[in-house]
């Protein structure tokens, strides 16, 4: 990784997170974007930026499992795993630094994502997976994936999905839900393609027509979330979403942001305090990122959702997503090996055939 001085002088210790908040993850990887883009674009006003980076973020007070319960990685292999979580907030009012210091709640992973990032940096992979996968949690045994931050918080969320991967995860990141709207908010509004017509469940007044629609504020936060008006439900979600963070991105990307250091300010300074991050992902971290991905564009993300083997009925009658075994030990082996564009070009064309 590399180093910062700058911002590494100006290093001010994030808080733990406190109070009651409903989180998500939509955006969580176009906030981390944001930090690199400012990394990148914007070297004369980094140590400002470090400072409202690392006194406004929140820090995962534990994040990680045991050591000796890991996969071990590889001290030559220079790829990154980021873990990025979204939770709904629990109907019993579980405090939030409760979730974050690493204790189960009543709380449980409304969305997840795997990013990686391989060892030449020349693009980004981002793997959605499922809420109602159907998978085995170290000391709980077969469940749904979402269940695992309500029985063992964030440690089992990450313990999990390295089980079920064989890879280390070397950072873990959340975003609260009124972060991704203010983002949305400072970007001005993004424009996505919709390709299926509905409306918001619980308030009809937010319309989705078929076409390239304006999102921003509660309009872009329900569009996220809705799954009930889709057949295919999850997976229609899962889709919106990415369609959404290839929006933010490009927004990010575009040459009005990356040439405008009061964009950037107010990007950085609007999301920072709805950002949690473990303890070994701060401004530095974020710049020296930054700096290797300083030719990354829109166009260099890829994302996908982990493939499942079809629904299916857990013992006790509850809904469920089936694993695809041989995609988990292929798409595992692909994360280890830095040969993960190989493996999903690999897929595309036998997709395709």
């Amino acid at each position: 990784m590399i180093e910062n001085k700058e911002l590494d002088g100006g290093y001010t210790p994030r808080r733990l997170a406190r109070g009651k908040k409903r989180t998500g993850l939509v955006v969580l990887l176009s906030a981390i974007a944001v930090v690199v883009v400012a990394a990148v674009v914007a070297s004369t006003y980094l140590g400002s930026l470090a400072q409202t980076f690392n006194t406004k973020t929140q820090v995962i007070g534990e994040a990680f499992p045991d050591e000796d319960s890991r996969p071990i990685k590889s001290p030559d292999d220079g790829s990154l795993n980021f873990l990025l979580l979204g939770v709904d907030h629990g109907a019993d009012g579980t405090e939030t630094s409760d979730l974050l210091e690493g204790g189960g709640t009543d709380q449980r992973s409304d969305s997840m994502m795997l990013m990686h990032i391989p060892e030449d940096r020349k693009g980004v992979y981002v793997m959605s997976i499922v809420r109602d996968l159907y998978t085995d949690i170290p000391g709980y045994g077969s469940q749904k994936i979402n269940a695992t931050m309500a029985l063992g918080g964030v440690p089992l969320v990450v313990q999990t999905v390295e089980g079920m991967l064989d890879t280390k995860i070397d950072h873990v990141a959340m975003i609260d839900f009124d972060g991704f709207k203010e983002l949305t908010t400072a970007l001005g509004g993004v424009t996505v393609h919709n390709d299926i017509e509905f409306y918001s469940t619980d308030n009809k007044k937010y319309h989705y027509p078929v076409g390239d629609i304006e999102l921003k504020g509660n309009q872009a936060l329900r569009f996220v979330r809705e799954r009930k008006p889709f057949v295919d439900g999850d997976y229609q979600r899962v889709r919106n979403q990415q369609k959404f963070i290839s929006a933010v991105m490009d927004e990010l990307l575009s040459k009005d942001t990356l040439t405008n250091p009061a964009t950037i300010f107010e990007v950085i300074d609007t999301v920072s305090p709805f950002l949690s991050l473990d303890n070994g992902f701060d401004a530095a971290t974020a710049a020296g990122l930054g700096l290797q991905l300083k030719n990354l564009r829109s166009s260099d993300i890829e994302m996908f959702t982990l493939p499942t083997a079809g629904s299916g009925t857990s013992p006790d009658g509850q809904s469920i997503e089936l694993p695809d075994e041989q995609a988990l030990v292929e798409i595992g082996e692909a994360l280890r090996t830095n040969t993960f564009k190989q493996y999903l070009d690999r897929v595309n064309l036998q997709d395709q055939e």
